[in-house]
């Protein structure tokens, strides 16, 4: 089952491309690439956004979960008011499992395309289909600049593309969050670690990968930043949540009236006569 859906199916897809492109296996790869991520990108298109949306709801889903943790129908009855399913995060692997058969058929089947001895060579005949014309094709031209496509690069420029790509590709699919969001959400913690984690990890692979494998995985990983601008520029940014009004106290009342004064302007006017002379006149009458 894997020969006949996965591995035949690829083998024969970079011969026909290496046939139709002038006999040049990095541009049948480079098609191939592009083919590829075509084919998956409404897959790629819905998980992104799911991953997106799952980082700015985190917070209401740990508080919807602390609140309702004894009745989990009524947790349910909260997630789906906010859009959110538990099933979606699955969403999350599907695309690498689906990247994963991809990765190691075309690993087989660089291997068996450029393979150079007789027993190699026979193998690929039973592999080929009827229709394409292998001995027009043979042998496979396996070099391009410094590398041999079935081995990996002695020089470690592809390994470094690969960390470096796959990184770029990592932050531009990352949420951009505020300092301090990963305190209490062990999603976005998981999320920040893989952007570092995945690259080393697939970086480290590549020094044993062909060099056509990891130029596969470096034409992806451009493919894979392009998406990731058209993603962080198209979604619509989630709206400010609005501040909650801020209620003051009452004013505490005086514990005492201040004094007023005998004549402020509301004490009603007196006579004349009976007004108190000024300082200027007590002082000329004394003299």
């Amino acid at each position: 089952m894997w020969d006949t859906f996965i591995l035949n199916p690829m083998i024969n897809a970079l011969l026909m491309l290496y046939e139709l492109l002038g006999k040049n296996f990095v541009l049948a790869i480079t098609v191939f690439t592009i083919l590829i991520r075509l084919i998956t990108l409404p897959l790629n298109l819905r998980q992104q956004r799911s991953s997106m949306k799952m980082q700015e709801i985190q917070p209401q889903i740990q508080a919807i979960q602390k609140k309702y943790r004894d009745n989990p129908q009524k947790m349910q009855e909260e997630f789906a008011k906010i859009g959110y399913n538990p099933a979606d995060t699955l969403m999350g692997c599907l695309p690498l499992l689906i990247q994963m058969p991809i990765l190691i058929g075309l690993y087989q089947a660089i291997i068996n395309v450029l393979g150079s001895t007789p027993q190699a060579l026979f193998g690929l005949t039973q592999r080929v289909y009827p229709f394409i014309d292998l001995t027009a094709l043979l042998p496979v031209e396996n070099k391009f600049f410094w590398l041999n496509m079935a081995q990996p690069d002695p020089l470690l420029i592809l390994p470094l593309l690969v960390f470096g790509t796959m990184f770029l590709q990592q932050k531009l699919l990352t949420p951009q969050m505020k300092p301090g969001d990963n305190k209490d959400n062990p999603m976005a913690s998981m999320t920040q670690s893989m952007t570092y984690t995945m690259p080393i990890m697939f970086g480290f692979i590549s020094l044993s990968f062909p060099a056509g494998l990891s130029i596969y995985f470096v034409l992806s990983n451009v493919i894979g930043i392009a998406q990731g601008y058209y993603m962080r520029y198209t979604m619509p940014k989630p709206e400010p949540k609005k501040a909650l009004p801020v209620v003051e106290d009452a004013p505490v009342a005086a514990e005492k009236e201040p004094l007023k004064s005998e004549y402020s302007p509301s004490t009603p006017a007196l006579p004349a006569a009976k007004r108190p002379a000024s300082k200027r006149k007590q002082r000329s009458a004394k003299r």
